[in-house]
């Protein structure tokens, strides 16, 4: 049994991570703002002994006795980190100093939950570890990208400098239960308007494709990732390499809710990224790790958890 810290624990991907973890008999401390973090992701493990929520800004330092740390906590859809675009950097950053922070003094592996967000609007398809991206550092969208990029650099210099214990991944498109329904990200969006019979809202032309990854495949990933030997830092992608285009994901959607909406088209936003598409080579060379859950398995599931939740 290990004693686990996790920024970010109530969010979307939090709140499955926090289970898969006090599943496995580990003590688990859920640390979070609330900001885009719910109760209700976590109040199916209040009443476990394993299990701890603190209601924390990770702007601020926090300690504990902990042997390892997942930092997830930041906003990840562009509604919400673009509310408080200075709030999402500093998240990022200060957020990234505070825990790598709480790692060194208590001899923490510490993983970073980064994002295909630093590889901004890429050139090179599909996108290996190895490209270092091409970002917009004055966007809309700086904030969370440049802000991620920023904890990377921090925690290799904090690995470098202080034998910090450290794991980065690159998350790309997930979806799955406990994503909020106003968050804005395409699969919820499009899953919400048709079983609401509202027209799907397509940015652009509809042929910029994206690679939808299955929440429970990631965190397969990010245990594996965690798991391995400390000379191996990554950074390592963690996403699904099937492409689909936005249009087709549209499409597919309202086919498998039976809905009535129609597609519409309006402006694509600010730095839209066209492709986005993970080489996932080294992951499965050094996780053993693919995933197993493609996208009409993983849109059942969506369809049937907005059917359930009062929108």
């Amino acid at each position: 049994m290990k004693r686990i810290l996790v920024s970010g624990g109530a969010g979307f991907i939090g709140s499955h991570l926090c289970t898969r973890l006090v599943n496995e008999g580990h003590d688990v401390i859920c640390l979070d703002n609330f900001f885009t973090g719910s109760k209700d992701n976590i109040k199916h493990l209040m009443g476990n002994h394993h299990f701890e929520v603190v209601r924390h800004d990770v702007t601020y330092p926090y300690s504990a006795e902990v042997d390892e740390i997942y930092n997830l906590a930041c906003p990840a859809s562009p509604i919400h980190y673009q509310h408080d675009p200075i709030q999402t950097a500093k998240t990022s950053v200060m957020g990234a100093i505070n825990m790598l922070g709480l790692a060194m003094r208590v001899n923490a592996k510490i993983m970073q939950a980064s994002t295909s967000e630093v590889y901004g609007d890429p050139i090179v398809h599909p996108q290996p570890e190895t490209y270092w991206g091409n970002v917009n550092p004055i966007g809309f969208r700086s904030c969370y990208d440049e802000g991620k990029r920023c904890a990377e650099t921090l925690f290799m210099d904090y690995h470098r400098q202080n034998n910090v214990r450290i794991k980065i991944i690159r998350i790309f498109n997930t979806y799955g239960p406990h994503m909020l329904p106003n968050d804005g990200r395409v699969v919820s969006n499009f899953v919400v308007q048709a079983l609401q019979n509202n027209d799907l809202t397509i940015y652009g032309s509809g042929e910029q494709s994206r690679s939808f990854q299955y929440v429970d495949d990631l965190i397969e990933g990010m245990i594996r990732m965690m798991d391995t030997d400390d000379d191996f830092t990554g950074p390592i992608n963690l996403g699904n390499p099937n492409e689909f285009s936005i249009l087709e994901l549209a499409e597919k959607v309202i086919a498998m809710s039976g809905s009535k909406s129609k597609i519409v088209f309006k402006p694509l936003p600010h730095d839209d990224p066209k492709q986005r598409q993970p080489d996932i080579t080294l992951a499965k060379e050094k996780l053993g790790w693919a995933p197993t859950i493609e996208l009409d398995e993983g849109l059942r599931h969506m369809i049937e958890y907005f059917k359930d939740y009062k929108i």
